[in-house]
Formats: C-alpha cells, structure tokens, sequence
C-alpha cells in the first residue's frame, strides 16, 4: 500500500513497534560500538547466553537443544516449513492469517489450505478439523499445521482447552503443529497472559516461535526462536544454517539484554500497547465499537468528550478500557454498502483521498474481504493524525 502513497501519507498499516527500542538492548549496542578487537560471527547455535535467556522466558523447563535462535521469526519459519514440510503435501494455516504462511507453504511446493477461525478470530479447532478432513479427502496428507495466537489480522485468541484439543489433533494425523506467538506478552486488560501452547499441552505438543520484535520493541535487531523437541528443531537448524549462518552477534548480545530485562521490558511494552488502544477510544470510539462489535466483543460506550472529531491527542490513560486485548491490530469491518469484493479498491482509495494506509483484509487471506487491518503500533502522534483521516469514511 505504500507504493504509490502520496507525500504526507500516515501508515496505520505497517506492524511494528512504534516505542523507542528499550534501554537494555541501547546500552548493549552502544557498549559493543565502544569495545575495540573483532566482530565475529555469532555461533550457529547461537550464544549460550541468548539461549538461556530464552529458556528462562519461556515458561517450562528447557534443555538447549529445545531452542533454536533465528534471524527473526520469520527465518524460524521459513527454516521449519523447509524441514517438515512435504512437497505436494497440505499445509494448514488460518485464514485470514499472517502473509507469509501462504507463502512458505508454495515455496515449500505444497498446498496451502486456510481454515476458518471463530468468532473474533478465536481458534476453533473443528473448523481446523473440517479444513484438515477436506485436505485428507483431496488425497493430501497433511504436514505442518500453523496457528497463530493472539492473531495476526484480527487479534484473534486461542483459548487453553482449544490449544489441547489442536495439539491432539495434530498429533493423531501426524502433523508438526507450529505455534506462532510472537505477540502473546503483547496483552491488556484484566484477563492476563493468553494461553501459551506449551504451557498447556507440553513441549511434545509441537513448535513455538517467539521473537523480541513485538513485545521487545525491538524488530530491526532481527532476533527470534523455535522452541520444541530437539528432533524437530535438528532438520530445521540445518536449513537455517545455510541460510544465515546465524544471527549478527551485536544482535544476540542486544537480544539477550531484553530477555534478561524483562521483568522491566514487558510491563513498559504492555503500557506503550494499553495506551494506543486507548487513543483509538478517545479519538475514533465508533470504530472501536464496529469493530467490536463485529467480534462479538461487549463494548463500554465511549467516554464522556471523547469523539473522532475532535482533532485533540488524548492524555496518556485516557478512554482506558478493562476489556482484555492483545496486539495492537484493529480488524476493522468496511463502511455499510461497500461491497467486500471491492476491499482492496476501498483500502487505495483512503489512501489516496484520506492520505493513510491501511491493509486490505484480502491480503491474509480470502475470508479477509469486508475488513481492513489497521495497526495501532506506531507513534502516537501518526495515530492519532491517521484515526482523524480515516474514521470520516465511516461516518454517517
């Protein structure tokens, strides 16, 4: 969506982290800028350090060989589906979910098939069943299925009972199961940390990927991991191997810093994230509420002065909700009598008439017509000038 943009157009599409990096990871970059000797290469398995660190955040005890350091989740990914994933073989992913599931999967020479979620994006895992029965009747086995909690478009949970029952499944048909969870410290609200697969249903359960490019604030040091049973993550260590032999060592260092940090790291993210949903119910309550709505999420009515109109920047705290969330998505329905067959028009035509972009739900996924993702990420400033634009479409 930005190809093309206007000068002068705000991004509510891009999803990152729009907080300053966190003090931890600046003091381990600016150490290594002043230390003089070499720079070499990070170990293929990455520093022992880094490897701990992760251990220690994951939850559940963890051997090294449980750990896998990648460049990025994305790498983690790409390093699995091209260890586990069987040409001509189907790959489960949601739908809509996350681009490069899809994308992985036809690398991979194998057939990506979207399951639909629940309500809000919640995982049903008889809607994963249905999908994975009608794979099986098309005469593919099934390799790799992906789940992605709390989800990327639509925020979407995975309760613990669900997670237990997805893990079952996966292992009756023998499927590798991979967990992307990489906003789960991402939450607010009264409900806590979701449900984390193996937390419920063991490390056997399958694979989780994490990174500190969310949560961590941190996503240009390109850091993440697979955590699971050593024997999935040895194929998988190979094809990343290859690929980059391993993280940048300033990287690894600057990674480890937050994890070992995290006890001060996560709450400021968890406050940086708490406070942009509550700009949204200050500045733009009516989408908030739509989008709700939507979700089958009760709604508190907006507070007292708040508006889309009224072209101020909230106070920090203000429009607070208890509802609990996680990420910093907002799956935001089209206005009434656009027609979800013209998503993508729509999305170019705020963006070049509103100057802010946004991303067209089709682009994770077919049953992503009728929504646009909106990030709530960046700086508060931009959002706030970004909500100002778009919410007049919705108007009236």
């Amino acid at each position: 969506m930005a190809v093309g943009a206007r000068e002068g157009t705000v991004s509510l599409a891009l999803g990152e982290p729009g907080w300053p990096m966190p003090a931890p990871a600046r003091r381990s970059l600016e150490h290594q800028g002043r230390t003089g000797g070499p720079l070499p290469y990070g170990p293929n398995s990455s520093s022992p350090e880094l490897v701990a660190a992760v251990a220690g955040q994951h939850g559940i005890p963890l051997a090294p060989e449980e750990v896998m350091v990648t460049s990025g989740s994305q790498a983690a990914l790409f390093a699995l589906f091209h260890a586990h994933v069987e040409a001509g073989s189907a790959v489960l992913v949601p739908d809509p979910g996350f681009v490069a599931y899809r994308s992985l999967a036809q690398l991979c020479q194998a057939h990506p098939v979207g399951y639909a979620l629940g309500p809000g994006g919640a995982l049903d895992v008889d809607l994963v069943e249905a999908a994975l029965g009608e794979a099986l009747r098309s005469g593919r086995p099934v390799s790799v299925v992906v789940v992605n909690h709390p989800a990327n478009p639509t925020g979407g949970l995975a309760d613990a009972e669900s997670l237990r029952r997805l893990a079952e499944l996966c292992t009756r048909h023998g499927a590798v199961l991979v967990s992307d969870e990489v906003y789960r410290d991402l939450w607010v609200g009264a409900g806590g940390q979701p449900a984390g697969l193996h937390e419920v249903a063991g490390l056997a359960a399958g694979v989780v990927l994490g990174s500190v490019s969310k949560a961590f604030g941190a996503p240009g040091l390109r850091v993440g991991w697979a955590v699971g049973p050593a024997e999935l993550l040895a194929p998988a260590r190979v094809v990343h191997n290859a690929m980059t032999t391993a993280p940048a060592r300033p990287s690894q260092d600057a990674a480890t810093a937050l994890l070992t940090s995290a006890g001060e790291v996560l709450p400021a993210a968890r406050r940086e994230v708490a406070r942009r949903w509550e700009v949204l119910a200050e500045v733009a309550p009516e989408l908030l509420a739509l989008a709700d709505a939507v979700a089958g999420r009760p709604h508190p009515g907006p507070a007292a002065g708040t508006g889309s109109c009224s072209g101020q920047q909230p106070a920090a705290g203000a429009g607070s909700r208890s509802m609990s969330r996680a990420g910093f998505y907002l799956w935001l329905p089209l206005p009434a009598g656009i027609d979800p067959a013209g998503t993508t028009a729509f999305a170019l035509r705020v963006r070049d008439e509103s100057l802010v972009t946004t991303v067209p739900g089709v682009a994770f996924g077919p049953r992503g017509a009728g929504f646009l993702r909106v990030s709530l990420g960046g700086p508060v400033e931009e959002l706030v000038e970004g909500l100002l634009r778009l919410a007049p479409w919705w108007e009236g």
